[in-house]
């Protein structure tokens, strides 16, 4: 989403590198080029304004102009303001002291409310915290459905009563969890393609009626100010507590990111980074910025790599390799694992310095890792044991079987010998275990 921003700001730092000393003419400069890129990444003008009026005042600092490696100064400041713009520290989940806790979940139609409804009960089940999931859209067509699918999905209970009161449902709804035990409570509230009273005066009943802990209001990135001013507008009715940020996956310009905290105080707490339902991540700040600067992103990049590669995988993978018993099917499984975490590309780029060095259209291909898949389920046990015994005819099979190339088959063979020989070095010392699975394509 941030790579036309990341590559603006990263060409207006390179040229302030290169120069040994750097003037106050010099920073007005590189500013007036910060504040354009802002701009064109569809940051909200008040933001890019005071943004840039502070770095100008930090970075004009004697400190900073005298420095030995100015650029590198103002490269940090620049990160740290990025970090404030887009909320400062991290911003939690809060729960009450006496459960249920009560999440009210607000925004436009078409912003993916039940969808988030759904992915957030998933996550806090995954940390240890059972939801009830409350249908409180009766106005949508099929919204009690989707909340029902989704409850399924998740294996979380949905407490609805068609297409009835949207108050007196979710005022039920808290009573239900309390009566079960439940936790947390997750309220899936109606949308409208734009701001409206009646909308608002539901909201604010519906607040009054459930005294929510937080109130999250779900913007979809696509739309960029417009999200900003949506949310100021909801924030100034209900007072929302947080922000879920959609379709952070996707190529928009993302201003709505560095402007929605701004205008309304009120922090960006997960993003929306896919349509599957593992696809909703608490917001980093600082990570963020890093990443926009060219510096990685190391810390989710090991959560990735945790959250789908177990210690107990990594053990058994190590054993393998010092026996030398690693194979194509372990080759297999290594890639699958890798492919959970996400785009290919994307992880490489949370590599710090990767992303400089890849060139602008560097891309791995999903359909050729699709590839290696599809030809080795085409070799039999046998063969994915023990690739020394694939001959010309075992290959010409496997190629017409998988519908690839006799080519691509033998590709795909010294791929994996290479890359068992590099594990096998990664393994085979006694003193370091593979941390990331390693089983991808040279």
């Amino acid at each position: 989403m941030f790579e036309q921003l990341s590559d603006r700001l990263g060409a207006i730092f390179s040229r302030l590198a290169g120069r040994g000393r750097i003037s106050e003419a010099e920073v007005d400069e590189a500013m007036r080029e910060v504040r354009v890129a802002l701009l064109e990444a569809d940051v909200a003008l008040p933001a890019a304004k005071a943004f840039v009026a502070r770095i100008k005042e930090k970075a004009k600092g004697a400190d900073v102009l005298a420095s030995l490696t100015p650029a590198q100064t103002i490269v940090k400041i620049v990160h740290d303001e990025l970090v404030e713009l887009l909320g400062g520290a991290q911003a939690r989940l809060q729960f009450s002291d006496a459960p249920p806790s009560v999440i009210l979940m607000v925004g436009l139609q078409g912003s993916g409310k039940t969808t988030q409804v759904g992915k957030l009960g998933l996550r806090l089940k995954e940390q240890g915290r059972r939801s009830l999931l409350v249908a409180a859209d009766v106005y949508r067509p099929a919204a009690v459905a989707q909340l029902q699918t989704l409850g399924k999905q998740t294996d979380l209970p949905v407490f609805e009563r068609g297409q009835g009161d949207a108050v007196a449902i979710a005022r039920e709804g808290v009573a239900e969890a309390r009566r079960l035990g439940i936790s947390t409570v997750i309220i899936d509230t109606a949308g409208r393609l734009q701001i409206d009273a009646s909308l608002m005066d539901e909201l604010v009943r519906l607040k009054a009626a459930v005294n929510p802990k937080e109130i999250l209001f779900v913007a979809d990135a696509m739309t960029g100010q417009e999200a900003t001013t949506v949310a100021r507008g909801f924030h100034e009715k209900l007072g929302i507590t947080g922000i879920i940020l959609t379709k952070m996956d996707g190529d928009t310009r993302g201003g709505a990111a560095f402007s929605i905290f701004h205008e309304t105080g009120a922090p960006i707490k997960f993003i929306g980074t896919g349509e599957k339902l593992t696809a909703l991540e608490a917001f980093h700040p600082d990570r963020l910025a890093s990443r926009i600067l060219g510096m990685g992103d190391v810390m989710s990049l090991i959560e990735r790599t945790q959250s789908v590669y177990s210690e107990e995988q990594a053990k058994s993978l190590e054993q393998k390799l010092r026996k030398s018993q690693f194979t194509l099917d372990d080759f297999l499984e290594q890639m699958r694992q890798v492919r959970k975490m996400g785009s290919m590309t994307d992880l490489l780029k949370m590599i710090p310095g990767v992303s400089r060095a890849l060139p602008k259209d560097f891309e791995i291909p999903e359909k050729e890792l699709g590839k290696i898949e599809a030809i080795i389920c085409s070799m039999t046990r046998a063969e994915r044991r023990n690739p020394d015994i694939l001959n010309g005819s075992r290959r010409k099979r496997i190629a017409s079987g998988s519908g690839t190339l006799v080519s691509d088959v033998n590709k795909l063979v010294k791929q994996f010998e290479a890359s068992k020989s590099m594990m096998k070095q990664f393994g085979g010392g006694g003193k370091r275990r593979p941390r990331l699975p390693m089983g991808l394509p040279q």
